[in-house]
């Protein structure tokens, strides 16, 4: 690996804030959101965190002073619904959130950390808004976003050179499947990214014709028909890098089918499932952008440790030593 970064560790981190403070503000002014405070820790009996579509995959223990079990978030994708509600969110008004997280299966790489930090954004749309042109139209507005952040950090910082391409290329999950058949769900991401730069590849979850599927989604909070990822090239690391997940959420037709498909026998007592069985949740958009995999993009590092301060194993010091990784 050849590879030197063009900012130094002083230069990062007020790029970094630059960034963050770019994106969010035009993040909230296009979807009119408003920033609130978010938890760190729900209970366990509430089910209304994210197990990312792996049953018992969230970090859980019991708390003495409470007298309950409590999980430490693995997303916000639940409990926005519920905060558009309980706050009293009309159609088109929103929320967003620095969601901290702890995710203890993510395999630890050039991406990920044990440690996720996002933007956890939910937006209250109309019946007629559930289709794939809304969703569309909103990805494009993000892209926009950081394309508009990019080149303002490429202003204060001129040795920063890549700019975000603006135009979104769509594609479908299955579709993606069927034009590269012989290739790894990742190795497709990589090839139609590198061709198009950004790609959003939609619908994900369900299974395909052939009985496969490209990633896994919890079935009880995205619309598998009305949701995606959003990818962005890296040509420093000669790869693709997912920078948000994001849908249209479920409705009660789409919930029942969902969690049916996935066999999950869950108990549907809890608020969450019952306001939506019973259609008194409002309908939502939402998604979460990855705050250091944005970082990551925008400011051109190698490694997600550059942007953001974590714990890693041996193998990964040792890889920073070798390859002079300046991490946080």
């Amino acid at each position: 690996m050849s590879y030197s970064s063009v900012l130094t560790m002083k230069e990062t981190q007020k790029a970094i804030k630059i960034v963050k403070d770019n994106f969010e503000s035009i993040l909230s002014k296009t979807f009119n959101l408003d920033r609130v405070s978010a938890p760190i820790v729900v209970r366990s009996d509430e089910l209304i965190n994210d197990d990312l579509g792996i049953e018992n995959s969230a970090l859980k223990f019991d708390s003495e002073t409470l007298g309950y079990d409590i999980e430490i978030v693995q997303s916000l994708a639940k409990w926005k619904r519920l905060a558009l509600k309980k706050y009293g969110y009309l159609t088109y008004e929103g929320l967003y959130t620095d969601m901290n997280a702890i995710r203890p299966k993510d395999i630890i790489d050039n991406t990920h950390s044990l440690y996720v930090d996002q933007w956890d954004w939910e937006l209250v749309i109309k019946e007629s808004d559930r289709s794939i042109d809304f969703l569309e139209n909103t990805v494009i507005k993000i892209v926009k976003a950081l394309s508009e952040t990019k080149d303002l950090i490429m202003k204060v910082y001129p040795s920063l050179t890549k700019p975000i391409k603006k135009e979104v290329y769509f594609i479908d999950a299955e579709e993606l499947a069927l034009m590269y058949p012989n290739l790894s769900p990742k190795e497709r991401e990589d090839t139609i990214t590198k061709k198009y730069q950004s790609v959003f590849i939609k619908k994900i979850g369900h299974k395909f014709l052939n009985n496969d599927f490209h990633d896994l989604r919890a079935p009880d909070y995205d619309d598998w028909h009305l949701n995606g990822d959003l990818l962005i090239w890296s040509d420093v690391l000669n790869q693709s890098i997912e920078l948000s997940s994001m849908g249209i959420r479920v409705n009660s037709k789409s919930l029942t089918n969902q969690m049916k498909i996935a066999n999950r026998n869950i108990n549907m007592q809890s608020n969450y499932y019952q306001m939506i069985l019973n259609e008194t949740m409002p309908l939502t958009i939402g998604g979460g952008i990855g705050q250091s995999r944005m970082c990551m993009v925008l400011l051109e590092k190698s490694h997600i440790a550059e942007v953001q301060a974590s714990i890693w194993d041996k193998k990964t010091y040792d890889y920073f030593k070798l390859n002079k990784i300046n991490y946080l």
